[in-house]
């Protein structure tokens, strides 16, 4: 599978159709998802879908238009292809998958879940094409883990600053919001700096994982204070945690060493 030129360009028309398709599946869902929100008491969710929603049809339907630079690049036998396709693949990921979390917590349908799993194939498939070896594409899995739980941090700070009168956890919730999608992109970054074999992996993967906690725990340990149960705010920087004692053990260092100078 590696190197297979013509296995890229039918994953980029794919890709360029996913594309499309995020745009039609978020468009039919946006208002209904918005509406039913309202009817179930959440307003608060209602706004943080209008802002969400819009702002990864814009991240999907942009990561389409990246996949026909990479269909150009694999129909040239452009090396640089697969890992742009990588890229646009990442973004979809992202647009698929959380805009299935509003409309399943008030049962409608999550169609954008075929979105999600269609760019986790493509995902794969650059991997393969660009000749990832198996443990490095493992990290970037694990990597993406925290990408994806930074994200929805970000998305669910918003709603609770709305809810949350209280001075000392709404200013929580303000400040971390952006700082965990920080944290997402800075994670996204790590993934494609990864691959790519740069020297600067590990300070990259210190920095990714050190935001994600900066903005995930403090947030996650004021709702476990509020609340008194376990929050899912607390994911993303667990992950983080074992990402960051991972990327300093020994053995990683070696293993990232060896990819590098390969």
């Amino acid at each position: 599978m590696k190197g297979n030129k013509k296995l890229g360009v039918i994953l980029a028309i794919i890709g360029i159709l996913t594309g499309l398709l995020i745009l039609y599946l978020l468009v039919s869902i946006y208002n209904p998802t918005i509406v039913g929100k309202i009817n179930d008491g959440r307003p608060d969710e209602a706004i943080t879908v209008q802002i969400v929603f819009a702002i990864l049809g814009w991240l999907g339907l942009s990561a389409g238009a990246i996949w026909g630079a990479v269909l150009y690049g694999f129909l040239n036998k452009q090396d640089w292809a697969w890992f742009w396709g990588l890229v646009a693949a990442t973004i979809q990921i992202l647009a698929g998958f959380f805009p299935i979390i509003p409309p399943a917590s008030i049962n409608m349908p999550t169609p954008t879940v075929w979105v999600f799993l269609i760019a986790f194939i493509l995902w794969f498939g650059m991997l393969f094409i660009g000749g990832v070896e198996k443990k490095i594409v493992w990290l970037a899995f694990a990597s993406g883990l925290a990408y994806v739980f930074s994200f929805i941090d970000g998305v669910g700070a918003i709603s609770r600053f709305q809810t949350v009168k209280e001075s000392f956890p709404n200013g929580m919730y303000a400040l971390g919001q952006m700082v965990n999608w920080w944290g997402a992109a800075a994670w996204a970054v790590f993934i494609f700096v990864l691959v790519k074999r740069k020297t600067w992996i590990i300070p990259m993967g210190i920095f990714a994982a050190l935001m994600t906690i900066f903005g995930g725990l403090p947030v996650g340990l004021t709702d476990v204070i509020r609340l008194h149960r376990f929050s899912m705010f607390l994911p993303s920087p667990l992950i983080s945690i074992g990402m960051l004692i991972y990327l300093l053990l020994p053995g990683t260092k070696k293993l990232l060493k060896n990819w590098v100078a390969e």
